[in-house]
């Protein structure tokens, strides 16, 4: 679903690791195709071929989750006033969890701000990704000339 944080993460190269995956994102020529099939968070989500970072297509499935991050983390932040000023805090944390979730989390949610093209229905992903590859067959880009750049090592 994501990064996941902490120093084990970080000792293993969990940074460099990313941005070499976002390198090769951003340097591909080929038609990119990105399908989100559950939970999709954070920087991530971004990394791994998502509309900002320019996949030419992306779908996702009507189950997942789409945000910046869970929703026990986004509602502990977003609405830490509400909470802590709740006469029951646990009440109002799972009320707001399940209100975040709601309306923010759903990837139809995405696809009306535009990270997702459309939300497919499972049964149909073979054909949908078919269809995908047929009209990008003659995509034809070229990579800017940079000065600077991370070759692969």
């Amino acid at each position: 679903p994501g990064f996941l944080p902490g120093v084990d993460q970080e000792h293993g190269g969990i940074i460099r690791h990313g941005a070499k995956l976002l390198y090769a994102y951003c340097n591909a020529t080929v038609p990119r195709i990105s399908l989100i099939l559950r939970k999709a968070y954070g920087g991530a989500y971004i990394v791994m071929d998502s509309q900002s970072i320019g996949a030419d297509l992306t779908y996702a499935w009507p189950t997942n989750e789409i945000a910046v991050m869970g929703a026990e983390g986004a509602a502990n932040v977003i609405f830490r006033r509400q909470i802590a000023g709740a006469e029951d805090p646990e009440a109002m944390r799972q009320k707001m969890v399940k209100e975040y979730k709601a309306e923010l989390m759903h990837p139809y949610y995405a696809a009306e701000r535009g990270l997702v093209d459309d939300v497919i229905d499972p049964a149909e992903t073979r054909e949908v990704l078919v269809k995908s590859l047929a009209m990008l067959h003659s995509k034809h880009a070229d990579l800017p000339s940079r000065k600077h750049g991370n070759p692969p090592q």
